[in-house]
């Protein structure tokens, strides 16, 4: 069993990473059904939190049939973080996650995200103060460095422990790497092998297939796995990695219909919870996964990617159902 302070889970949990305009609470809903043990909200600036902005605000929205969820917020100003929290303790999170790993540039270049990896004490304070500052467990997502020559990444998961972080989740990537090559799991592995950690290790990055993920657990030791692109328009890869690791085989593939199914269900979530303009919009980037491998796809994708109705999109799924039906296509 591991543990985010007193939330038990099971052993070797998958949780579903923050990813900006894709865990929202219809997409965290979906993948929660199909087997993903914690979800985290997209990232939350405490500039914009504190300034009321919408975008901000709406990202609070959790649901009980999400638990346990965390909500992530992101910024490097010690006094709007603190007051970011209280705003965050009023949606009833079962957990507070600390962004410290986006490496986007209009984020990194306030201090914030991956750009605190250029100040460690600052991203060490930060947390102490935060986790004085609130009864809910703070975790913190990072990355293994600022480039290649500052990795220092066991001795900051140790600072990080020692002043009060219930669990960390690391990309394998530095912030200079953004998301290209290959995420190096390694480091990981040393800040979990560190006799010092007692807190959860969670590994990021590149797990794209239940074998992948059997070798985070087998090979590396870590605690278990937060994935992000692997479920974008996909799911059921939660319930795939358990199924794996439970039997050794692969569950089966869903059905052509059952991928309409699904992504009808998140088109109507959405809209039932952003309206029908950004509904539509914020789940286009999920219909390229739900229909990977279908052959000559184009005009359908096309349809559900330009059209700003969602009678045309729905009907667009319902032209895939009736020409392909209970096709599987193989997803590995």
């Amino acid at each position: 069993m591991v543990k985010i302070g007193n939330i038990e889970l099971p052993d070797f949990p998958l949780l579903l990473a923050p990813m900006e305009d894709v865990s929202d609470p219809p997409f965290r809903a979906l993948c929660k059904e199909h087997g993903a043990d914690v979800v985290y909200t997209e990232f939350i600036s405490s500039e914009g939190l504190i300034r009321d902005a919408a975008k901000s605000v709406m990202k609070l929205d959790i649901y009980e049939k999400e638990r346990p969820v965390g909500i992530q917020i992101f910024g490097a100003n010690l006094e709007s973080m603190l007051k970011t929290v209280e705003i965050v303790e009023k949606s009833k999170p079962d957990i507070i996650d600390i962004n410290f790993g986006c490496p986007v540039k209009k984020v990194v270049s306030k201090g914030a995200g991956a750009g605190i990896l250029k100040d460690i004490d600052l991203m060490v304070s930060l947390t102490e103060a935060m986790v004085k500052h609130t009864d809910l467990p703070v975790t913190v997502k990072t990355r293994l460095g600022w480039d290649h020559d500052s990795i220092r990444i066991v001795e900051v998961a140790e600072r990080l422990q020692d002043v009060g972080c219930a669990a960390i989740s690391i990309h394998g990537r530095t912030r200079a790497q953004m998301y290209k090559g290959e995420a190096d799991w390694k480091p990981i592995a040393d800040v979990k092998n560190n006799q010092r950690m007692h807190i959860p290790v969670f590994g990021n990055g590149d797990i794209t297939t239940p074998e992948k993920a059997m070798e985070m657990r087998d090979s590396y030791g870590l605690d278990g796995a937060m994935i992000g692109r692997a479920a974008i328009g996909y799911p059921w890869f939660f319930n795939e990695v358990k199924h794996y690791f439970k039997t050794g085989t692969y569950l089966e593939k869903p059905t052509i219909a059952q991928r309409v199914e699904m992504a009808r269900r998140h088109l109507q979530m959405a809209i039932d919870w952003k309206g029908p303009i950004l509904g539509v919009f914020e789940t286009r980037r999920h219909y390229t996964n739900y229909f990977k491998g279908i052959p000559h796809f184009k005009e359908y994708r096309m349809k559900m990617v330009t059209s700003d109705d969602a009678k045309d999109v729905f009907t667009a799924f319902d032209e895939v159902e009736a020409k392909f039906g209970n096709t599987i296509i193989p997803q590995f």
